[in-house]
């Protein structure tokens, strides 16, 4: 049987996009403030699952919903499970955006929205993929398992849950990163230096802030600084407005008689590829380094002011590279001090390849940065590096399906990021952003192709065809 994917997704175009755009109208950042037992990770995230879930109830399929942790929308019958996993969750959306997040725009031919791109957008294309085939009535000889996660980007508690309580497919992708494949994963670690939130300085440094989650390199910095005098603060102030000429940041530094509020505003990006964003916090840090601030504080400043640009980790001698894998990347993510409250901290998370492990970078941490921190909070439950051959008939299947959809040659690659598709020994991440996309994942005015998407729709279908007939 001849299926003309292209045409089949033709006559739904219209459905999938207003189906998406409903889906982004959901604020499903996670709120640990709002957590209850109904709603695991907040309202949002749980809204989002269940709207989710609604479309396979509406469209027939076997639905199931574990407790608002995660849920899955089934088709076929089988000893094996294919499973297809996307996420409903979305980082915080964070400021500078042109249009408001939660109300999806098209222009250009692009949808913007925070979770146009991760993973909304690409969820929903590879949902109709599998749509496309139940209504076709196409035979499968395997069971076909849409996961849909709601805690993907923070901890995976949702997909831990789930596991408890679902079986684990025997392969398959998550349409969460990039084409032609992602068969590599590097591990994901993260490593917290902490201070003493003291002072003692001609300055104080009252707070410091910076930073939404460890996968996003901070766009933002506040600080508040006491200084001697008035005249020291205007000092101050006129120090800071030449800095901010001098590089590639803006921001704003208030003066209040001897005090400072200073906001400084860098680039954010993935934490998986910080060499993509400017980081806030250690632009604010190596400013503030040349003021007289002492104790737990100017232990503080200068840890954030020695990764400054050290998105390798070489400055803290973590730095690993493997042939195949690549370099670890270090996106120094959160940053908060508050004077006299415990806690002080630096999050350094990093994505690291094979032939490296946390506790060698832990070691070289201490090495490197001993004599600032009272303790390193190394994270214990973590993601090592993840690779399926590009022999594996997964691999060798979806690179086939991309191949002849696009007309392009299909090739591996290795990533930092993390996606669903390692929780499976045979499980990858399979598009939905082509060669040469620009990447908005994380940022402000995230946007994904309305052509990507609908091309990405017809790769799905083929390729969730092929694997399970």
């Amino acid at each position: 049987m001849t299926i003309n994917w292209q045409q089949e997704v033709e006559s739904r175009k219209d459905d999938l996009l207003n189906d998406l755009i409903e889906l982004l109208k959901v604020k499903s950042e996670r709120e640990d403030d709002k957590i209850t037992a109904d709603a695991p990770f907040g309202p949002g995230p749980r809204d989002a699952l269940l709207h989710m879930l609604a479309y396979g109830e509406r469209d027939g399929f076997i639905v199931k919903n574990v407790d608002n942790y995660a849920g899955h929308i089934e088709y076929g019958e089988g000893d094996e499970i294919l499973g297809i996993f996307g996420h409903m969750d979305v980082v915080p959306a964070g400021d500078g955006w042109d249009t408001d997040p939660y109300v999806p725009v098209i222009k250009d031919n692009k949808i913007y929205a925070r979770g146009s791109s991760d993973d909304k957008g690409p969820s929903m294309a590879a949902y109709y993929g599998l749509k496309i085939i139940k209504e076709l009535g196409l035979p499968v000889s395997k069971k076909i398992r849409f996961v849909v996660g709601s805690d993907e980007e923070s901890t995976w508690k949702d997909m831990d849950y789930y596991f408890e309580h679902e079986a684990m497919p025997d392969f398959g992708f998550a349409p969460d990163a990039e084409f032609p494949i992602i068969n590599g994963e590097k591990g994901n670690v993260s490593i917290a230096p902490y201070f003493e939130s003291t002072n003692g300085g001609t300055y104080e440094l009252i707070n410091f802030k910076a930073g939404l989650r460890p996968n996003m390199v901070p766009q933002d910095a506040i600080a508040t600084i006491v200084t001697p005098s008035n005249e020291a603060a205007n000092a101050l102030k006129t120090a800071f407005d030449a800095y901010v000429k001098e590089n590639p940041i803006s921001g704003t530094a208030d003066v209040d008689a001897a005090n400072v509020n200073i906001k400084l505003i860098g680039k954010s990006a993935h934490g998986a590829n910080p060499q993509s964003g400017i980081n806030a916090a250690t632009y604010l840090a190596v400013f503030l380094e040349d003021f007289d601030f002492a104790g737990g504080a100017k232990n503080f400043i200068a840890t954030a002011s020695h990764i400054h640009l050290d998105v390798y980790g070489e400055k803290l001698g973590a730095a690993h590279n493997d042939e195949k894998m690549g370099k670890l990347t270090m996106n120094a993510g959160l940053f908060e001090f508050i004077a006299g409250e415990e806690g002080a901290y630096i999050n350094f998370n990093f994505r690291y390849p094979q032939g490296t492990d946390k506790e060698t970078m832990a070691a070289a941490i201490e090495q490197s940065i001993g004599q600032y921190v009272t303790k390193l909070d190394v994270q214990e439950k973590h993601s090592g590096p993840h690779y399926v051959p590009m022999e594996d008939p997964l691999v060798s299947t979806l690179l086939a399906v991309y191949e002849e959809h696009t007309g392009e040659k299909g090739y591996e690659q290795i990533i930092g990021g993390g996606t669903y598709g390692r929780l499976l020994k045979r499980g990858v991440a399979f598009g939905a952003m082509f060669p040469g996309f620009t990447d908005t994942m994380h940022q402000a005015n995230e946007f994904m192709s309305l052509d990507d998407l609908f091309r990405a729709a017809v790769i799905y279908a083929d390729a969730i065809y092929r694997l399970a007939r």
